[in-house]
C-alpha cells in the first residue's frame, strides 16, 4: 500500500481506502462485513469511509465492531453528516443542531472519541454556511473531530467556504468526496483546478462506475443475478445512467488494455484514478475478501501517457464532464 497526504494537510491515508456505503448493515451479513475490514487490513489499507445514514445507522455500528481492538492511532476513520438519520425536521441538514448530534451518535456507534475527518455530505442550502462552518470549527476544538471535509459540493461552494473560514479563522476544508471515474469526470473542469490551488484533496467514490467498469455487464444481456444493477438499492439507481449498450460496449473494449498491463478491469478503473495527482484516495467496497485483496492491487500502478489516451479513444463521447452534475437538494431531504 502507498499513502498519500490528504489535500495539503499533514494527515497520509492509504491511496486506497474502504467504504462501507451499500454494503455493511443491508447487503453483506456481519461476519462477511467483518472479513472484508480484516482484508483490508491485512492489505494496508489504513482508511476507512462510511457515514450516518448508510444502512439507516447499521452502517457505522457494523464498521465499529469489525475495527474494535485495532490500534487507533494506526487507523483514520471518517463520517459524514446530512441526510437524514431520523424522522424529526432537525435529523437532516448541517445545521449546528444536528451536526452536534450526529457527531455525538456517529462516535457511539463507531466506539472511538474521535474521527479523524468529518464531511458535510451534501451542501445545505437552508442553514447559513457561516453557521455549519462554525459547528464544524467546535467539534475541532472540542477534539471530536481532527479534519474537515465536505462531499459532492461544487466548486463555487467549496470556494465559499474557504472564504469564510479564512476570514473567521475557522479550521479550513481540506477534502471533497466526489464521484469520480473513467466514466464521471465532472470534478476535472472546475473543482480539481480550484482544490489544487487551496490544497483541498479528493476522497473519490465509485472508481469503478457502480462495478460497470469490472466488464462484467455485457451489452444486449440482463445483469447478472445479485448485482448492482439488481438489488434494487440506491445502487441500481445509481448505475441505471451507465446501463446502456454504447456505454458497455464501450467498456468492452478496455479489456485489451487491461490485459495489456497485465490488470484486471476493476484494477485499471482504481489505477486511473489515482493517476489524478489531485487525488488523495480512492475509495472502494466489497461483500467479499477477494475483491478486496484484487482491488488493492492498483495501488502503486503507473499508467503512462499513451495508456491514457487509449483509454480516452475507447470512451470516446460516454464520458460524463459536465460540472452541473455536482448538485445538493434545493431543500433538506
Amino acid at each position: 500500500m502507498e499513502f498519500r497526504h490528504l489535500g495539503r494537510s499533514g494527515l497520509k491515508v492509504s491511496e486506497i481506502s474502504y467504504g462501507n456505503w451499500l454494503t455493511h448493515g443491508s447487503q453483506v451479513e456481519e461476519d462477511a462485513a467483518k472479513e472484508c475490514v480484516r482484508a483490508a487490513l491485512d492489505e494496508g489499507i489504513t482508511t476507512f469511509d462510511t457515514a450516518d445514514v448508510y444502512a439507516g445507522t447499521k452502517a457505522e455500528e457494523v464498521l465499529g465492531r469489525a475495527l474494535k481492538g485495532e490500534r487507533r492511532e494506526s487507523l483514520e476513520i471518517f463520517t459524514k453528516v446530512y441526510w437524514p438519520t431520523g424522522p424529526g425536521q432537525n435529523d437532516r441538514g448541517l445545521s449546528r443542531k444536528h451536526i452536534t448530534e450526529s457527531i455525538n451518535g456517529s462516535l457511539r456507534r463507531l466506539q472511538t472519541d474521535y474521527v479523524d475527518l468529518y464531511q458535510a455530505h451534501r451542501f445545505d442550502h437552508e442553514t447559513p454556511l457561516e453557521e455549519t462552518l462554525k459547528a464544524f470549527d467546535d467539534l475541532v476544538r472540542q477534539g471530536k473531530v481532527l479534519y474537515i471535509g465536505v462531499s459532492e459540493w461544487t466548486a463555487g461552494q467549496i470556494a465559499q467556504a474557504l472564504k469564510i473560514a479564512d476570514e473567521m479563522g475557522f479550521d479550513r476544508i481540506v477534502s471533497n468526496q466526489p464521484q469520480y471515474s473513467m466514466l464521471w469526470r465532472v470534478i476535472e473542469p472546475e473543482i480539481v483546478p480550484l482544490s489544487e490551488k487551496e490544497g483541498v484533496g479528493q476522497i473519490v467514490w465509485s472508481p469503478i462506475g457502480q462495478g460497470v467498469l469490472t466488464g462484467k455487464y455485457l451489452p444486449g444481456q440482463p445483469p447478472p443475478e445479485g448485482s448492482r444493477a439488481t438489488d434494487g438499492s440506491g445502487g441500481s439507481a445509481m448505475i441505471a445512467r451507465f446501463m446502456n449498450d454504447d456505454v458497455l460496449t464501450r467498456v468492452q473494449d478496455l479489456k485489451p488494455i487491461a490485459a495489456d498491463l497485465g490488470l484486471s478491469m476493476a484494477q485499471l478503473a482504481i489505477a486511473w484514478v489515482l493517476q489524478n495527482p489531485n487525488v488523495s484516495s480512492a475509495i472502494v467496497g466489497a461483500s467479499r475478501p477477494d475483491q478486496v485483496r484484487d482491488n488493492v492491487k492498483a495501488a502503486g500502478v503507473k499508467l503512462d501517457a499513451d495508456v491514457l489516451k487509449r483509454i480516452d479513444e475507447v470512451l470516446g463521447s460516454v464520458v460524463e464532464r459536465d460540472p452541473a452534475k455536482t448538485q445538493s437538494p434545493r431543500t433538506r431531504p
